[in-house]
This record gives structure tokens, C-alpha cells and sequence, in this order.
């Protein structure tokens, strides 16, 4: 449905040491530099970093939030210290299990350095 996803920055360089761990830990290669923006690309898709291409400062989107697919809840956790250890901000509850209406998930939050809102989760198979 989505081709790609983008983020603002304020410091790619910044940006691409986070991204590079928090991705990393999903078997996402290292993002490359396309002249203000940094993207990461999968077989399921792009996810990008941009300065602000019309000048003004960066912000966030309040209420928004971006969330990647992990494959267990190992890897949430991973993906979770990778980016407390390069820059960002847990949020939300502690990494774990929470119900929901399609079943049980395993959901990490974090803010990136620039402030936007992360999650990786895994659905937890039903039973």
C-alpha cells in the first residue's frame, strides 16, 4: 500500500547513526545519503530521513507514530536498546506484551533524536 515513509530531521548525520542501529537490528541495510535525505530500503519498503526541503525548522507530528514489523520479541528488545544506545527516548510503557483487539502483541515505543514517535512490535501467533 505504501511506497515509502519519511521522517524530518534536523541532523542527518545524527539520523543515520539511530536509524542505522534501530534498522540494523532488523536486517535493514545501512542508509545511503540521496543529497538532504538518507534513506534504508527493504524488500517491504523505503524508509527515509529528510532535512526540511522547504527551509523551515523540523517538527514533529503530534499523534503520529511509525511502526516496524519484527519477527520475535527478542528483536523488539533489540531494537529497543539499539536506540536508547544511539540517541533516543523510550516512551510509552516498557517494552512488552499488550492485549489487543486482534491478540496479544510485543510492542517497544521510542522518539527518535529528532522526536518522532517509534514502535516495533510483533503479533504474538494466536494460540
Amino acid at each position: 500500500m505504501f511506497s515509502h515513509v519519511m521522517v524530518g530531521s534536523s541532523n542527518l548525520d545524527r539520523s543515520r547513526l539511530f536509524y542505522d542501529a534501530v534498522l540494523g537490528t532488523l536486517g535493514v541495510p545501512a542508509g545511503f545519503l540521496d543529497r538532504h535525505r538518507i534513506f534504508w530500503r527493504s524488500k517491504t519498503g523505503v524508509f527515509g530521513a529528510t532535512l526540511p526541503i522547504n527551509g523551515e525548522p523540523q517538527t514533529i507530528g503530534n499523534g503520529g507514530t511509525i511502526g516496524f514489523a519484527c519477527e520475535s520479541p527478542q528483536q523488539v528488545d533489540a531494537w529497543h536498546e539499539a536506540g536508547v544506545a544511539h540517541g533516543g527516548a523510550t516512551c510509552e510503557d516498557p517494552p512488552g506484551l499488550r492485549p489487543g483487539a486482534a491478540g496479544q502483541l510485543y510492542l517497544a515505543y521510542l522518539r527518535d533524536p529528532d522526536g518522532n514517535k517509534l514502535c516495533a512490535m510483533y503479533r504474538v501467533p494466536k494460540a
